[in-house]
């Protein structure tokens, strides 16, 4: 006899922590035939707050996701809970902006189509013009030029949050897009716009940020994703990375191992996202990593 088809299944929980909660998650998926997989858990004690993380599966024609949402809305009542269900077979789509430096851009792009990033990209949107990428295939995902002054910000703005709702985009990855986002803007994207920046902040802000460190004699670079909010660069931390240097770098060492270390943190951090390992709490994020 064959197994028949599962549905598998990623939930996300944060609540207040008190005696009885994964007694009582754990006793209702029971209760509806799911077979939990993977389970992750924390209490983060300065603040008293529960969070976790459980991946189960349920054979197909058996259990409706509207009976699990049933449960979980029942849970939530119980524990004050606050929670995200979502099943794997989905995948998050993805609006990439991008500037100039294309090597976060690339390594993303890659990882989809080896399939190590399950998202769908669904439009990439530039400052500048397509030629700029003419050795990059993007197939058939819509490239966007939208140029930006000063003075066109709000309606660059505008058209970027107009093409999120046309191709239904979830997520915004900022993949080296070297522009600041509005407060407004900001403000709309929270929770779903991952950045990626070096990590010299706020030693070295300004341009050509390695070239500051190799003056200074650094010994450490390395890179942070985040979350997007309308602070500039301090939004809620995913990844991060570093890696040593010595005296005998060059700025352009430093240049090219940068651009490694910024990819792989980007590439981490949507990763997490898309997973759901992330939850925000206030200005951090717990990720239950892999």
């Amino acid at each position: 006899m064959t197994e028949g088809v599962k549905t598998i299944y990623i939930v996300t929980i944060k609540c207040p922590n008190r005696p009885g909660i994964v007694a009582g998650i754990s006793h209702g998926l029971a209760e509806l035939g799911a077979n939990i997989t993977e389970a992750q858990q924390f209490d983060e004690t300065e603040s008293r707050q529960f969070f976790m993380r459980v991946v189960f599966e349920i054979q197909d024609g058996t259990t409706d996701r509207s009976v699990l949402e049933q449960e979980f809305m029942r849970l939530a009542h119980e524990f004050d809970m606050s929670w995200s269900l979502t099943t794997t077979a989905r995948r998050p789509r993805v609006l990439i902006l991008v500037s100039r430096f294309d090597h976060c851009l690339v390594d993303l792009l890659y990882r989809w189509r080896i399939g190590e990033l399950a998202i769908d990209p669904v439009g990439i949107i530039s400052n500048h013009p397509r030629d700029v990428y003419k050795n990059l295939d993007f197939g058939s995902i819509p490239f966007h030029y939208l140029p930006i002054t000063p003075d066109t910000k709000p309606a660059q703005e505008a058209r970027i949050l107009q093409i999120m709702d046309d191709s239904r985009a979830e997520l915004v990855v900022l993949a080296r897009y070297m522009q600041i986002l509005s407060n407004d803007m900001s403000h709309r994207l929270s929770g779903r716009c991952i950045n990626i920046h070096h990590s010299f902040l706020p030693g070295f802000k300004g341009a050509r940020p390695y070239h500051q460190a190799f003056a200074r004699g650094v010994k450490l670079i390395g890179a942070t994703a985040h979350y997007v909010t309308s602070d500039l660069d301090e939004g809620p931390i995913i990844e991060q990375d570093v890696e040593r240097i010595s005296h005998a770098d060059t700025p352009d060492d430093l240049v090219r191992k940068g651009r490694d270390i910024e990819r792989r943190v980007l590439a981490r951090a949507v990763r997490y996202h898309i997973e759901r390992r992330t939850i925000i709490t206030g200005h951090k994020t717990i990720v239950f990593t892999s």
